[in-house]
Order: C-alpha cells, then structure tokens, then sequence
C-alpha cells in the first residue's frame, strides 16, 4: 500500500495561506482522520496529495518518492466527495465499473464484472446494480460512490466527508461499515470531517488542523482526555467545554483555586499543583465538561457554588443545564428526566480531578489529574 509524508507543504490562494508549513506522516494501511473546522485547510490538503492542487513549497512523498511532478491520475489515488459525484445517466455497475474502463486503468470485461460484484456485495448494493443513481436513496449511492474508488484498488484513499449529509442514524451506520471496509482493504485513508464524533470513532489516529497548520497529532483518546489547547478542547465535545480562569492560593504549601467570585478555594490534585509550580506558572484557566460538575438543589457543603438556571435543553437521554454562577454561564450535563425550572436557584460543585489545567498566557494545556493512568487505561 502506501505511507504518505507531507513535507513543510504551504498552498496560497491569492494571499490566503490554506495550508502553513505542514509537516505529516500517515502511517502505511493507517486511518488516519483529519479533524477541524470550516476553512481550516482539510480539503485543500486532501487536493494537495490528490496532485489536484499543487504546492508552492513543500513535497507531497507517497512510499518516499517525491509526487509533486506526478499527475493526479498516476497516483493510484481514488477521492471520494460528499456530493457522490455519480454519473446519473449509468446505472449502479456501470458508475462502479467506469474507473476499470478509463484508458489508465482499463480492465477486461470479465475481469470488471468479477471485480465489481466483489465490491458491491461489500457495500450491501449488488441488488442494485441495473439501477439508476436516481432510483436509489443516499446512502446507497454514498455505498456507489465508495465502491466505485475501492474497484481499482487503490494505494490511498481520501474521503471528504463523505457522509456529512445523511442523517445521524444512517452517519452511524455508515462509520462502522466505513471502518469495517478500511480494516477490509487495509488500504492508507485520509478521511475529512467536522464531526467530533467520526473524527473519535474511526481514526487510528486524528490530526486536528486550524488555519492552515497542524494543532495536534493523536489517538482519538490523546486529543480528547489532552488536548493540546484550548482550541482543540472545545472542538471536543457536546456540549463545549466549560473553560474559565480560577486564582491560584497556596494555603500552607497546599494549592488551591478560587473560581467564579467565590471565596472558599477547591483543592488542586497533588500531582497537579507540583506541575503548576514546578512550571511557575501564574495564571490558570481549568477546563470542564458537561459531566465534570456535582449539582444539587440544596446546598450540601461550602464548595458548591450558588448558581441559577439559564437555560434547560432536553437531547435524547440527556438535558443541558445552562447555569449561572456569577455571569458565568457553564454548561452541565443532567438526566433527562430532570425536573427544573429557568430562574431556579441551584448548587454545583467542580470535579477537580476531572478538570484540564491551561495556561492563561497562551491557552497551552499544561496537565489534568492522573493523566498517564488515564492513557494508559483508555
């Protein structure tokens, strides 16, 4: 197959730079899932190892030989799109089969008819190959559309978010038949999306990408348990990460955090607070997820903090609570058969040892409770 090394790439358009000095390595039979949001550079990266676009700086190496030069065509890439980009005019086979009819790749008729069915039996589509594109629903032609770039058997296979458009139930069945086919082929993947959720459940790994340059390189269990930053943190998640600043007390060598106008400090993590001044640093911000809060509507200790209800959204097996401490909203994760009204008083108290500590100063993540145990567990 292929292992593919991006080497200090830069692409401009005009004086937009979309990709910023990148510098990559995708492993060979890898999943490799490119994560972050709109304008980020994902698809232009994608162009860029396809030979569509051509970089102004940099190589593009495919098993270590340099491709800048090579045409797209001979790259043994095969590209799937979220619009399908089927030929309506051919039924099912024939749009699977047109690759292994291209003057480049061109097969034997009975070589494409064997190959073909393979592929559509893969895709749970071979009852459908005398159809029209139109004459089937999304996700069979999404399965079309796949099967169509896996028929040549290709060295490397990229897919722009090719299931961004189907509805959840279906995105959720086709992550798994997406995962089940690479793991099939073995054949290196470069996927794109925005979702959090696809770029957790199928990379091998995830390489989170903003404004042209590469954040972080990780297992999906790295990016979220240690984010590289803030940024990344609240790519991660629904609903976003709590992130707010707490004061830093040192009360008879113990390290506490005042948060949110209150008074009473929350005990810093041991291992925690000797990273923090090890480090010297001064200015802290934690980070929480939904599920990283206790809540009460009685007052059971001094830690929990005043608050009232903001907001209250009910989604599937869970409810957000918007609540405000102090015109901090933050956001926290309760049953859904919660009863609660807006405006009602409530108590809520941190997790420390959930929380991610960042630096103030530049958003960095710096260290959480147990974070080795932690990877290694997960």
């Amino acid at each position: 197959m292929a292992k593919i090394d991006l080497v200090n790439v830069t692409k401009r358009f005009n004086k937009t730079v979309a990709l910023d000095g990148i510098d990559l390595t995708i492993h060979d039979k890898e999943f490799f899932v490119l994560f972050g949001p709109a304008g980020a550079g994902k698809t232009t990266l994608l162009k860029v190892i396809a030979g569509v676009e051509f970089p102004e700086v940099g190589e593009v190496r495919i098993s270590d030989e340099n491709v800048n030069l090579v045409e797209p065509a001979k790259r043994n890439i095969s590209m799937v799109f979220e619009n399908y980009a089927l030929y309506p005019h051919m039924n099912i086979f024939d749009n699977i089969a047109s690759p292994m009819r291209s003057p480049l790749y061109k097969k034997d008729e009975a070589t494409i008819k064997r190959e073909v069915h393979k592929v559509a039996s893969m895709m749970k589509i071979d009852h459908l190959l005398e159809r029209l594109p139109s004459q089937v629903s999304n996700g069979q032609r999404q399965r079309t559309a796949l099967g169509r770039a896996l028929v040549r058997d290709p060295n490397v296979f990229l897919m722009d978010e090719p299931i961004a458009h189907l509805d959840a139930k279906l995105r959720h069945v086709m992550r798994a038949e997406l995962k089940e086919m690479q793991h099939e082929f073995s054949t290196t993947t470069i996927y794109v999306t925005h979702d959090y959720l696809e770029a957790l459940s199928l990379g091998d790994r995830v390489g989170i990408i903003n404004e042209g340059k590469i954040v972080q390189i990780g297992t999906g269990e790295e990016v979220y348990l240690t984010p590289a930053n803030e940024f990344v943190a609240r790519l991660m998640g629904d609903p976003e990460i709590n992130i707010f600043e707490i004061d830093l007390v040192d009360e008879d060598g113990v390290l506490g955090g005042v948060m949110l106008g209150q008074k009473k400090p929350h005990l810093i993590p041991e291992d925690v607070a000797k990273v923090i001044n090890d480090g010297g640093y001064t200015k802290i911000r934690i980070g929480l997820r939904g599920n990283d809060f206790n809540y009460s509507f009685t007052k059971v200790s001094p830690e929990y903090m005043d608050a009232t209800v903001y907001s209250v959204e009910p989604i599937g097996n869970k409810t957000i609570l918007v609540v405000d401490v102090n015109g901090e909203k933050l956001r926290v994760i309760a049953p859904n058969d919660i009863k609660v009204e807006l405006d009602q008083p409530i108590y809520v108290n941190v997790k420390m040892d959930k929380a991610m500590f960042f630096n103030a100063e530049d958003g960095n993540f710096i260290i959480r409770h147990n974070q080795k145990q932690l990877l290694e567990v997960d």
